[in-house]
């Protein structure tokens, strides 16, 4: 076969196109809808915003299926294997629990509930775990009772891992879209590479995720015009556990040893192909974190694990007195590096430079993390040329115009916070920023530390 990277170009181009054209009629449906719900004590955004931009994602991930089954070597891939036409159905069956859910809100267990039903559609269909590589012993199969547990397990995590990280405007579209870029290059790889078919619908789900949030991002980015709500997380949530599954459970690692020769050499010179085993959760590591994290927070403050709260790393973010746009931008470079770090490793896990980058890279991050405490003051002859918040009193002057935006912009005072009920409901997309001293203390918006 030849190499179609032009047919996923398309597919990805024709999925973005459809989901960018579509987001603003589906914007107004949801205005006139009234999915635009009130403003949340744990939201970041000032005004009501409307969410079901899911509606739009997914009518770009039928696009992107419908052309790529009409494209010469793509439609291989829906004639030697079930996997789209399951994956297409356990997206349609979360994304009409998502839209009534941003509609309705509903109970979170419920939405947990649909999201089982949801991966156990996909595994009838035969989107499933087959077997698991595991270095040194080699590649263990599953009974069908283990491989579905693992895989609703899996589905059902992802989905809410993107669920959780989805609080800022562009965050969760954007962190997906890079993981999918790093999850398509790594099964391209082996598709290609290794020439095995397998692989081949791992490589078409994650070109149809990017394009979804390609198309997506302009309307969402900060100041947000839209929200993709629980109808655009959960499903770009199941698109990426759905690949990530094709390509761990589905492609038989012994297949690639083909190129390695036998005995001991071997195993050790596969380790870099059983990467799928860790892939799921590497490029989905900081939003599993936030997941893990905040269930902690809450079970430790002895709330329930679904109360939202205004703990997550996005709200740290902007306390530490990062501006909106690069708070997102540090969670984007954090993901690429987990991701992208994974795929270089896989491809040449003996050179050393690789792991040194990464670490060289991570100090970086964890510079940027504290910046906003190292403010740097310019002097006094060079305040003309620089923006204000780097002169002299300019953090002093901007906190006073921020006072006064809150008390003349119709921003609420600490007595009306109080006044204010925060609502338990399950966690959708949220997002814009307001004057930064609503998130001085996060107390205010009824959450504790």
């Amino acid at each position: 076969m030849g190499m179609p990277v032009r047919e996923y170009l398309l597919t990805l181009c024709i999925t973005a196109a459809v989901t960018y054209l579509l987001t603003g009629p589906v914007r107004k449906f949801a205005i006139v809808a009234g999915a635009m719900p009130e403003i949340r004590a744990r939201d970041v955004h000032r005004e009501p915003t409307p969410r079901l931009g899911g509606i739009a994602m997914f009518f770009g991930l039928c696009a992107g299926l419908l052309v790529a089954d009409h494209l010469p070597n793509l439609n291989e891939v829906f004639e030697n294997s079930n996997e789209p036409r399951a994956l297409l159905s356990g997206a349609a069956l979360i994304w009409l629990i998502g839209v009534l859910d941003d509609k309705f809100e509903i109970d979170a267990l419920i939405k947990l509930g649909g999201q089982m039903v949801a991966a156990g559609v996909m595994v009838m269909q035969g989107l499933t775990i087959l077997w698991i590589p595991i270095p040194g012993v080699g590649t263990v199969s599953l009974t069908q009772w283990q491989g579905t547990l693992l895989t609703v397990a899996l589905v059902v995590i992802t989905i809410n891992a993107v669920n959780f990280v989805d609080g800022l405007d562009g965050l969760a579209a954007g962190m997906v879209c890079i993981a999918s870029a790093a999850s398509f290059m790594y099964a391209y790889r082996i598709w290609y590479g290794y020439g095995i078919e397998a692989a081949a619908p791992a490589t078409l789900f994650a070109a149809i995720l990017m394009g979804m949030c390609l198309g997506f991002l302009p309307h969402n980015m900060h100041p947000a015009r839209i929200f993709m709500g629980d109808s655009g997380s959960m499903l770009i949530g199941l698109v990426l556990a759905a690949g990530a599954i094709s390509v761990t459970g589905q492609v038989d690692p012994n297949a690639m040893k083909l190129n390695f020769g036998g005995g001991r050499d071997a195993t050790h010179a596969m380790l870099p192909v059983f990467i799928p085993l860790l892939m799921p959760l590497t490029i989905i590591a900081i939003p599993f974190a936030d997941l893990v994290l905040a269930i902690v927070r809450r079970t430790w403050n002895g709330k329930s694990p679904f109360a939202a709260d205004r703990g997550h790393l996005h709200h740290r973010l902007l306390e530490i007195g990062h501006s909106h746009s690069r708070a997102v931008l540090i969670m984007y470079f954090w993901s690429a590096l987990i991701a992208f770090g994974t795929v270089a490793y896989s491809v040449h896990s003996t050179s050393v430079w690789i792991l040194l980058l990464i670490v060289a890279l991570s100090a970086f991050g964890l510079v940027l993390l504290l910046l906003p405490r190292f403010t740097p003051r310019t002097p006094r002859w060079a305040e003309a040329f620089v923006p204000p918040r780097y002169r002299r009193g300019g953090a002093v002057q901007q906190g006073a115009q921020g006072g006064a935006e809150g008390a003349h912009g119709g921003e609420e005072t600490p007595a009306d916070s109080e006044e204010k009920t925060p609502v338990a409901a399950g966690v959708n997309g949220a997002t814009a920023i307001g004057a930064r001293s609503r998130f001085q203390d996060r107390r205010e918006a009824g959450s504790s530390r």
